[in-house]
């Protein structure tokens, strides 16, 4: 759709001014309405007259488009709509519907569509324009009939858009458009259009097999872009990637320079973990657009994902050189420089990151960095630092360096927290991590006293009451406590895995077994993980189920990067 209030339409308007200038003779300056009708008698209607406008009219409409271009979008929509209907006048009903359009005035862009239609019932345009506005008003039946006007009149039709309209009816309706696509198609078997919008009706309602024979019998000689990809979908629907990325690569062929047509094979070669066939692609689309920073950045991604690390840095670099504010950019060059084994050009250039949804990420990494090069002081003396410049993010930037010495300093964490606790006081966040690491630090006591700290300020914190419960559950103690706090957790969370480990855990200490390993098979399905792994493992074989106990903590253990537990839970149960 042209866009409303550009010099097309102060052309068109000017245009409208000089037709009607034409007609009338030289005419005064038009006098603005409220003025004309208090000076002048009432006039006997005149009969309207294609192309020739009275002074109201072009009044009305170059205010409109000085409106419009001054953000009044009000003032140009109703003069619009008036003089549409006043005048009758195609050029104008045609303008009034666009400027709807623009501002989604939908149910005036309908009835503007249906008086073009009205008043150019032979018009493919006006055609067109009504069936797609009845289209989006839900009115499939009638879209569909005028489209098919415009078939009769053997002009281009958009039976692809009615039908993308038409996909998120009930089936019932989209049973009647099918049928109605069908019928068309056995009279027009040659017309391409028809055949891809009974398709995708088709791949809606999950008959991808008959949507691609339709496809294959209609589209052979005239296939689009469009047919290609909704085919390729189809065959990935179907859990046939090698043919989907077939006839991508078809496609491509067929069609060079359709950007998302290669897109999608590059996207769906980096599914399949064809990295080189997925960088031809990509370089192919950065070559064809070269001031799309994301196709750049797309590319040099894939690159690394590749270990073409070299390339990827060299990419990285360029865009960043063209635009030194991009974050996103100077992120993953971060990462690039990293993986190469450059580790202090990489914290270089992620400590240039100021701004942005990059900067705490990038502080992560060159903590870590730091700490894996046993450079502890030097971390604490950057986030210190960055603390101080940055005091609107010191809360998170603490959290930062706790994260990153927790599992190698964990006194030198706890620390950091009781500083950090000073400044922000009864911080949740603060609160539960210290609870965190007293346990791993032997400090039961410290850890259930945070945790009925945040509980006193916080009564519904599911993770305090899911974390308090479950260390009650395993030590095995106030056993119908832990499972009021657990059970309370539940219903703030019914989906969380981990609360349903812990409702499954303190029920096994109950020995309620049977409820214990449905509500734990339901939590490693969802979280197949070591710990609860561990737990359905220990439930099964207390229940007698010794083999299906073997093959869960086998799962698990497979999985997990620490199966300590998983070994320790055997060897106390004897079960190796």
């Amino acid at each position: 759709m042209t866009a409303p209030f550009t010099s097309r339409a102060l052309i068109l308007t000017l245009g409208l001014a000089l037709g009607g200038c034409a007609v009338t003779g030289s005419a005064p300056e038009p006098t603005p309405p409220a003025v004309a009708a208090a000076v002048t008698e009432p006039k006997e209607e005149e009969p309207v007259v294609q192309g020739q406008f009275s002074a109201e009219t072009l009044y009305a409409l170059l205010a409109a488009e000085i409106g419009g271009q001054r953000n009044r979008f009000d003032l140009a929509l109703n003069n619009y709509l008036e003089q549409a209907v006043v005048t009758r006048d195609a050029g104008i009903i045609e303008r009034a519907m666009e400027i709807a359009e623009f501002l989604g005035a939908q149910q005036q862009a309908l009835d503007m569509s249906l008086l073009w239609v009205e008043v150019a019932p032979d018009n493919p345009d006006a055609l067109r324009a009504a069936a797609l506005q009845l289209a989006r008003a839900g009115q499939h039946d009638d879209a569909m009939r005028i489209m098919r006007q415009v078939l009769q009149l053997q002009d281009d039709t958009h039976f692809d858009l009615l039908a993308l309209a038409a996909l998120q009816t009930d089936s019932e309706t989209r049973q009647g458009l099918l049928n109605t696509l069908l019928d068309l198609l056995q009279q027009h078997p040659d017309n391409p259009q028809l055949s891809f919008a009974a398709a995708l009706l088709m791949h809606e309602d999950q008959r991808s097999e008959e949507a691609l024979a339709l496809l294959h019998k209609h589209t052979r000689q005239q296939r689009s872009s469009a047919s290609v990809m909704l085919q390729s979908r189809l065959h990935a629907g179907l859990n046939e990637p090698d043919k989907a990325i077939a006839v991508l690569e078809q496609g491509v062929q067929e069609f060079p320079d359709d950007h998302r047509l290669r897109l999608l094979l590059a996207r769906m070669l980096v599914n399949a973990e064809d990295y080189p066939g997925a960088i031809t692609h990509f370089r192919e689309l950065a070559r064809q657009n070269p001031n799309d920073d994301e196709m750049q950045l797309a590319l040099a991604l894939i690159e690394l994902e590749s270990g073409d690390v070299e390339a990827a840095i060299n990419d990285l670099q360029h865009l960043l050189d063209q635009d030194p504010d991009n974050t996103a950019v100077a992120f993953q060059l971060g990462n690039a420089l990293e993986q190469a084994g450059q580790a202090d050009q990489a914290i270089a250039v992620w400590q240039n990151i100021r701004v942005g949804d990059e900067y705490l990420p990038s502080r992560l990494r060159i903590s870590r960095l730091l700490a894996e090069q046993q450079q502890i002081d030097e971390l604490g003396n950057f986030l210190r630092d960055e603390r101080n410049s940055n005091p609107q993010r010191a809360l998170e930037l603490y959290m930062v360096e706790v994260e990153t010495l927790m599992s190698t300093h964990p006194q030198r964490a706890m620390q950091l927290i009781n500083s950090a606790l000073e400044q922000f006081e009864l911080d949740t966040s603060l609160l539960y991590t210290r609870a965190i690491l007293a346990e791993r630090l032997g400090d039961p006591a410290g850890l259930e006293s945070d945790l009925e700290l945040i509980l006193q300020h916080e009564p519904d914190n599911a993770m305090a009451l899911n974390a308090l419960g479950y260390t009650l559950a395993d030590r095995n103690e106030r056993l119908d406590e832990a499972l009021q706090m657990i059970e309370q957790a539940h219903e703030l969370k019914p989906r969380d895995p981990a609360i349903l480990d812990s409702l499954g855990w303190v029920h096994y200490r109950l020995g309620n077994l049977e409820l214990a390993e449905e509500l734990l098979r339901r939590a490693f399905a969802a979280y197949p993980d070591a710990e609860v792994g561990a737990h359905l493992g220990e439930v099964l074989w207390q229940q007698g189920k010794h083999r299906e106990a073997r093959r869960v903590w086998d799962a698990a253990a497979e999985q997990a990067e620490d199966s300590s537990l998983i070994d320790s839970t055997r060897e106390r149960l004897k079960a190796d």
